[in-house]
C-alpha cells in the first residue's frame, strides 16, 4: 500500500488534463499529481495524432458566431455559458500549443491555413509527445503512469482524492488532494463496433477511454447531463478514418451509388444530418454512399496522403494495397457505433462556469464535462485552463477526511477481490461482448440503424442487471486483467445511466444520435431542456433543467 498527498490530483493525462496541469504550474506553486492509466507520451484521444485544429476563431468569426454554430448544430440544447467561455479562449490556447512546438501550417503572409470556417491545418502527429514533454519539465508536476484510478474518496458530498492501483508495480495507491480534476475522457466500447473481434480497435474514439470518469462520478452521486446525446461519427469505411479532412478540406459532396447528392433531402446539412442522410439512403437501397473524390487533382491527392499519415495511416495502406487513391475512386462512408462523450456531443458531468461539478472540490474538464459540444482539442485545452484558474483562486490548505485503517482495508479488499475469485466460465471478453451485443440490439446500435424504443430499452435494462451480477464474479489473473474488469464495470454504469436518459427524452432531437421510434419528431414545446440524472441507492433519478443562456451565471445552489 502507498499513500500520496498533493494539492491537486488530475485523473487522466490526456488533452485537458495536461493543459490543466501546465496552467497550474505556470501560474502558481501548486503541487500537482497526474494519474495516467497509460503513459502520457501517447495516451488519450491525441495518442496517434491529429491533422487539424477544428475549433478556432478564424478571421470573420467571433466567439458569438461560434456559439451560434454550436447551438444550431446541436438543435438548441447546449449550455451557452460553457460554450461561450470556451470559445473566448480557443485562439489563446492555440497560440500556447504552437509555442510549445506544434507545427501549424501558414500561408506566405504568415497567417494560419484554414480548414473550413472554424478550423486550421496542423502537422499534429506529435501533439501528445509535445504536451507530455512540457508537463514533465515542470518540477511541481508529478506524473504517475500506469496508475488505474478506481474511485474517488468521498465524504459528505466532498471529494478528497482517489484510489487505485499501479499495473506495473502492483501497488494499491491512495492519493489525498485538496482539489481533484477529472479528465479521463468519454466512453468507447459500449456498443458493438463496425469491425468487431480481431479488428475492434479500428474505431473512431480512443478504445482506452472506457467511461471511468463518468462511472466514478455516477457512483459518487454527481449530477450528470446529456448522456442521451450520443455521438456517432461518419467515417471512411473499414479504416474508420476521418471524413471531415476530405469534406471540409476539398469541399466534396456526399453521393449515393447512383451518383446523386442526397444530404439536402433530409434537412439542412449538419453533423448529425449528414450521418442520418447516409443511414436513410442505405435503408432505401441507394447505398453504398461515398465522398465524391474521383477526379480530384494529383496535388489534392498528395495533400490527403499527408493528412492521413498524420492521424490515420491505415487508410493510406488501404489505398496502396489496392494500387488506388482518392483521385481514382470515391471513398465509401459509414457511421460508427455510438459513443458517450462531451467533446463532440454534450454528455458528462453537470458543471458550473468554472467547471466545478456538483461534488465539492471536484472539477470536470474535456470529454467528461457535459453541456458543451464541439469543443474538440482546443476546447479541451480551454476547459483545462478554466478549471486551473478557478483552483488557483479557491485552493485552501485542507485535505479533508483521511481514511481509517479499516476503511483503507475495505477499499483494498473490494478492489483486489477479483484476484481471489475462483475460475469460472465467464471471461472478461465474454462479458464485454455480451454488453456490446445488448446495447447494439436494444439500445440503438449499428444493427438497428441507431433506432431504439421504450420496449427495447427495458430489455436492455434487464440484461444489464444480469451482467452486473456476472461481472462481480470475474477472475483476474494479473493486474492488467484487473484493470480490464474495472473498465467493464465502469461501462456497465455508463450504460445504465445512458438507458435512463434515452427513456427520459420523449422526442427525437438529434437524428441517429437519439433516434426514438416511439417519439420520432422533435418537440420544442416540451423538450427544450436538459435531461440530467443522479445515481441514488442503486437507481438513476432523472432531473430536467431549463436552458441556460450565455449571459446567465449558473451556480449549483440554483
Amino acid at each position: 500500500m502507498k499513500t500520496c498527498e498533493t494539492d491537486v490530483l488530475i485523473i487522466g493525462g490526456g488533452t485537458a488534463g495536461c493543459f490543466c496541469a501546465l496552467t497550474l504550474a505556470e501560474n502558481s506553486d501548486i503541487r500537482v499529481i497526474i494519474a495516467e492509466k497509460a503513459n502520457i507520451k501517447r495516451s488519450g484521444c491525441l495518442a496517434a495524432g491529429v491533422n487539424a485544429i477544428n475549433a478556432h476563431i478564424n478571421p470573420g468569426e467571433t466567439p458569438d458566431s461560434f456559439l451560434e454554430y454550436v447551438k444550431k448544430d446541436s438543435e438548441q440544447v447546449i449550455r451557452e455559458d460553457l460554450v461561450y467561455s470556451t470559445a473566448r479562449k480557443l485562439n489563446k490556447v492555440t497560440e500556447k500549443i504552437e509555442q510549445l512546438g506544434l507545427p501549424i501550417l501558414k500561408d506566405d503572409k504568415g497567417n494560419y491555413v484554414q480548414r473550413g470556417k472554424r478550423g486550421i491545418k496542423i502537422n499534429g502527429e506529435n501533439i501528445k509527445p509535445i504536451l507530455a514533454k512540457a508537463v514533465e519539465e515542470k518540477p511541481s508536476i508529478t506524473v504517475i503512469n500506469r496508475l488505474n484510478i478506481v474511485d474517488y474518496l468521498v465524504n459528505e458530498g466532498r471529494v478528497y482524492g482517489a484510489y487505485g492501483f499501479s499495473v506495473e508495480t502492483e501497488e494499491f495507491i491512495t492519493v489525498y488532494a485538496k482539489k481533484t480534476v477529472c479528465a479521463t475522457g468519454g466512453t468507447a466500447g459500449l456498443y458493438k463496433s463496425n469491425n468487431p473481434e480481431c479488428s475492434r480497435h479500428k474505431m473512431w474514439y480512443s478504445p482506452f477511454n472506457t467511461g471511468a470518469g463518468y462511472a466514478m462520478g455516477i457512483r459518487a452521486g454527481a449530477e450528470m447531463t446529456g448522456f442521451e446525446m450520443r455521438f456517432i461519427a461518419l467515417r471512411c469505411k473499414d479504416t474508420i478514418a476521418p471524413t471531415g479532412t476530405i469534406a471540409h478540406g476539398l469541399k466534396v459532396p456526399q453521393i449515393n451509388r447512383h451518383g446523386e447528392e442526397y444530404v439536402h433531402k433530409y434537412g439542412k446539412p449538419g453533423t448529425h444530418i449528414r450521418l442520418y442522410a447516409t443511414v436513410q439512403e442505405n435503408k432505401a437501397g441507394n447505398g453504398p454512399c461515398y465522398l465524391k473524390t474521383k477526379g480530384i487533382s494529383k496535388e489534392q491527392q498528395e495533400e490527403l496522403f499527408k493528412a492521413y499519415l498524420n492521424m490515420s495511416p491505415s487508410h493510406i495502406l488501404k489505398w496502396l494495397e489496392k494500387n488506388s487513391g482518392p483521385a481514382r475512386e470515391n471513398i465509401e462512408i459509414e457511421g460508427t457505433e455510438p459513443y458517450i462523450t462531451g467533446g463532440h456531443a454534450a454528455s458528462g458531468y453537470w458543471v458550473d462556469i468554472n467547471r466545478k461539478t456538483t461534488l465539492e472540490s471536484l472539477y470536470a474538464v474535456g470529454d467528461v464535462a457535459g453541456g458543451s459540444p464541439k469543443k474538440y482539442v482546443t476546447g479541451c485545452f480551454a476547459e483545462g485552463e478554466i478549471a486551473a484558474e478557478s483552483i488557483i483562486k479557491d485552493l485552501k490548505n485542507n485535505y479533508g477526511k483521511k481514511l481509517t485503517e479499516r476503511e483503507l482495508n475495505e477499499k483494498f479488499n473490494g478492489m483486489t477481490k477479483f484476484l481471489k475469485n475462483p475460475e469460472n466460465s465467464y471471461s472478461i471478453e465474454l462479458i464485454e461482448e455480451a454488453l456490446q451485443e445488448i446495447m447494439d440490439k436494444y439500445a440503438g446500435g449499428i444493427s438497428e440503424h441507431y433506432e431504439y424504443s421504450k420496449k427495447k430499452l427495458e430489455l436492455a435494462k434487464n440484461e444489464l442487471k444480469n451482467l452486473f451480477v456476472l461481472s462481480r464474479r470475474l477472475k483476474a489473473n494479473n493486474f492488467h486483467e484487473l484493470m480490464l474488469i474495472c473498465e467493464i464495470i465502469d461501462r456497465l454504469y455508463v450504460g445504465k445511466v445512458l438507458i435512463e436518459h434515452l427513456l427520459a427524452r420523449k422526442e427525437t432531437r438529434w437524428r441517429c444520435y437519439q433516434e426514438n421510434t416511439d417519439f420520432p419528431q422533435k418537440d420544442n414545446k416540451n423538450w427544450l431542456k436538459y435531461v440530467n440524472s443522479r445515481y441514488e441507492n442503486g437507481e438513476v433519478k432523472i432531473i430536467t433543467r431549463d436552458l441556460i443562456r450565455k449571459e446567465e451565471i449558473y451556480e449549483h445552489s440554483n
